[in-house]
């Protein structure tokens, strides 16, 4: 079969013929119906080098994966072959706290001095491919409703669930009066704004600096999107008055997206980073308001991934999405990286066997 594989670190991936996976006990192999590319793929695959080795080498990216159940291994009882189903991706030992709680995200049983995570498409086979094999079925698989196809799912295990987690994490402050701020309406950030507006009764503003996004947020349901500019911290605070925002998702993280991040917050209000590019926010009297939190935020919990699907079973959240071949998967990242994208890019497999 076909996958789209790292090789060697600081180069980009290349699409190779390997050997199609089977299902041990425990196991499912799925057939992938739409893997999704993250920018977060782009520092796995440029950033790190030798002094700096998270996973070993080659593995297949992808860590936004949906299809069908293609192979069932012995002791599998909760899905059947043809089942519609998303991965969760993120892979720890499964018997730890935090696993036993759903957040294999932080594994106590993981290398913590390597790069945070870890599971498909980060250090293990992904969903870049004609085939996947998901090692834990009970435990990392969700089913689709029906109704759900694959292609329009994937997003939902990364994109839609670090936008939902980031949202969560701030519920109690995002009451009817309240405002929240969406800085950056990519492929998390359209997803923010759906999950805010399907589960919470805050008003909320997006702020991006491309005219295409700043459409986008209109479309899919913002109160009110501008396009980021000099006067564009006035603007929102004049929407927010004089208290200032109560929730600010920053999904950019730039030093830019920071600043303006902080400049719109008010007291007792979250700050939260969810975006990777390495901006920092200086915390401490006086260089923030009194008790404004500031958090950064990582994927999310099995659990959170069952309610991301249902809300896009019930239509309440939908991802946009640029469709890809597998041929043409490399391209989606150089298109990624060039801020060519709008919402999220999606590969689309073939079949063959």
């Amino acid at each position: 079969m076909r996958a789209l594989r790292l090789l060697e670190w600081k180069t980009e991936p290349a699409l190779v013929e390997i050997q199609r996976p089977t299902a041990g006990p425990g196991e499912v192999v799925i057939r992938v119906g739409g893997a999704g590319a993250c920018r977060s793929d782009l520092t796995v695959m440029r950033d790190y080098d030798s002094d700096r080795r998270p996973w070993r080498l080659p593995f297949t990216l992808g860590h936004e994966t949906a299809g069908w159940v293609a192979e069932i291994g012995e002791g599998v009882r909760s899905f059947e072959v043809d089942q519609p189903v998303v991965v969760y991706a993120p892979w720890g030992c499964g018997r730890c706290p935090s696993c036993s709680l759903g957040l294999e995200t932080y594994c106590q049983h993981k290398d913590r001095t390597a790069a945070p995570g870890g599971g498909a498409g980060l250090g293990r086979d992904g969903g870049m491919a004609e085939f996947m094999r998901v090692p834990d079925a009970e435990r990392h698989l969700v089913a689709l409703p029906a109704g759900l196809e694959p292609r329009r799912a994937a997003p939902l295990a990364d994109a839609g669930l670090t936008a939902y987690h980031a949202v969560a994490r701030s519920w109690d402050k995002l009451r009817p009066g309240s405002v929240a701020v969406v800085i950056g309406v990519g492929g998390l950030g359209h997803l923010a704004i759906q999950i805010l507006k399907a589960t919470t009764a805050t008003t909320v503003v997006a702020v991006d600096l491309e005219a295409t996004a700043v459409e986008l947020a209109t479309r899919v349901g913002a109160d009110h999107a501008l396009p980021g500019g000099p006067r564009v911290a006035e603007l929102v605070r004049d929407l927010a008055g004089p208290r200032g925002a109560e929730v600010v998702l920053d999904f950019v993280g730039s030093q830019d997206s920071l600043d303006l991040a902080r400049s719109l917050v008010g007291p007792l209000s979250d700050l939260t980073i969810v975006g990777l590019a390495r901006g920092t926010v200086p915390v401490g009297f006086p260089t923030i308001d009194y008790e404004v939190s500031v958090q950064t935020s990582y994927w999310g919990s099995s659990r959170e991934l069952v309610e991301v699907v249902d809300l896009a079973a019930r239509g309440l959240i939908d991802v946009e999405t640029c469709e890809y071949s597998l041929e043409d998967a490399a391209q989606a990242y150089v298109d990624l990286a060039q801020g060519r994208v709008r919402g999220r890019a999606v590969v689309i497999p073939g079949t063959r066997s």
